[in-house]
């Protein structure tokens, strides 16, 4: 019998042992999505360069650096020369699984390091992948790395729990590159281009939702933007759902990754701009003409026969008011005063982007197309390109601002809202609130980059 209640009591505290361990284990594991649906970055905009910052956790123990958004970037680039320390940093080699993944329809580089030892970004038989700083369009060869990315999730129009990718593929772009254009103190540049290694792609394998990312920049200095990874919707403060109203048009990939759509007139108060149509569409032998979307070029470029035409029709429709001496870089500036009285210019001053056929139109107005250099003045934020570049428009960041842009990758169309505040909300509407992740804060960074 005693034997009996001996064995009952060690069967008994074996199971309550049991019991406490799972409940412990519960109580500790960390609510954070294996599979989030929904990623989130905050952007900032510079007012020294008008260039949009991302904030980005990277490292093992993760710590925030600024990167600067370049949209049709192939990969993030990272200045590694810079006390990069982390544990979880690993340098692949020249035709290894990462190399390939890396450059996909060109023959890999194997680089060796000329220097006399091995350090970060520096390694012998290395992968190696040209890095080129956007702004400044200077170019040099960089190395192929992988640590840790760590991005929040979301949970409504708010944060939610960090998540990581353990392994995130990046270049190490020589630091040389990254000394002129940019913000203060930012570490590289957040590539959400078209490439296997780009931001969205990267994310989007790896959690398993839809190649599809929006932007959606701030207009001024002090206020925060966002960018989302992954299905809509994509809510605001009150819930306010921005996606639920866009025009798609499709979307067409350069021959670098560069995001194009096809605009095939251009208005101003209904009046067609006269303009040579045969420098609307892109080539994709030549890989020139057509619209490109950038987020590295402050203001819209034209084609100088483009430009010349555009701001010809709307000085005609704005006789009533009177012309200033232009400030660099437009070309293009008028009283601000006489301006703002003048009732037509609000209308006229709208710039109609039509697409497919005539089927839709993406609408600039307000602060997407009239800025103010100085009190005084206010010119119109488009600049002469030139007579041969890169694409015949260049839509840039001003133009950008407030609107939300859906780049679905999965069907290769763009989605656009033109601008918000029609709808009483911004981009600066996503409630980040104060960070709670934990995660390391770079003393190199601020608030505003």
């Amino acid at each position: 019998m005693a034997s009996f209640l001996h064995n009952l009591l060690l069967l008994f505290s074996c199971f309550s042992l049991l019991i406490f361990t799972s409940v412990a284990t519960v109580k500790t594991r960390p609510q954070i999505p294996i599979k989030p649906n929904k990623l989130v970055l905050k952007v900032q905009k510079d007012g020294a360069t008008n260039l949009h910052v991302a904030q980005i956790y990277k490292r093992n123990p993760p710590v925030q650096f600024p990167f600067v958004i370049d949209l049709n970037g192939r990969f993030l680039s990272v200045n590694c020369e810079n006390q990069y320390l982390s544990s979880g940093y690993n340098a692949p080699v020249c035709h290894s699984t990462q190399c390939a993944r890396a450059n996909p329809n060109s023959q890999m580089t194997c680089r060796t390091c000329s220097s006399s030892r091995t350090r970060l970004g520096c390694h012998s038989n290395a992968c190696g992948l040209m890095t080129t700083n956007p702004v400044t369009r200077q170019s040099a060869m960089g190395e192929l790395a992988q640590d840790v990315l760590s991005i929040p999730s979301t949970q409504g129009s708010s944060p939610g729990p960090m998540v990581q990718v353990p392994q995130f593929l990046f270049a190490c772009a020589p630091s040389n590159i990254m000394q002129k254009g940019l913000p203060k103190n930012v570490q590289g540049f957040a590539g959400l281009g078209h490439s296997p290694i780009s931001l969205p792609y990267q994310l989007a394998s790896h959690f398993g939702f839809p190649a599809k990312f929006a932007v959606c920049l701030p207009s001024a200095p002090g206020q925060n933007g966002v960018i989302f990874f992954g299905e809509g919707p994509y809510l605001m403060n009150r819930g306010i759902d921005v996606s639920r109203k866009l025009t798609y048009t499709p979307l067409t990939i350069g021959r670098q990754g560069e995001y194009y759509i096809n605009v095939q007139s251009i208005r101003i108060n209904n009046k067609v701009v006269p303009l040579n149509t045969s420098l609307l569409p892109y080539s994709p032998k030549r890989g020139v003409g057509g619209t490109m979307i950038s987020t590295t070029t402050p203001y819209t470029i034209l084609q100088t026969s483009i430009f010349r035409a555009l701001t010809q029709l709307l000085i005609n429709q704005l006789q009533g008011v009177p012309q200033v001496k232009p400030m660099a870089p437009f070309g293009v500036c008028f009283d601000a005063k006489k301006f703002a009285s003048n009732k037509a210019a609000l209308t006229v001053s709208s710039i109609d982007l039509v697409l497919d056929n005539n089927r839709n139109i993406w609408r600039l107005y307000g602060h997407n197309v009239i800025v103010q250099p100085s009190p005084n003045v206010a010119c119109l934020g488009f600049v002469d390109g030139g007579l041969r570049p890169q694409a015949s428009i260049v839509i840039g960041a001003l133009q950008l601002e407030d609107n939300l842009l859906q780049f679905d990758l999965t069907n290769s169309r763009l989605g656009f809202s033109s601008s918000l505040l029609s709808r009483r909300t911004s981009c600066s509407n996503f409630n980040f609130g104060k960070s709670s992740t934990g995660a390391e804060e770079s003393t190199e960074s601020t608030d505003e980059p």
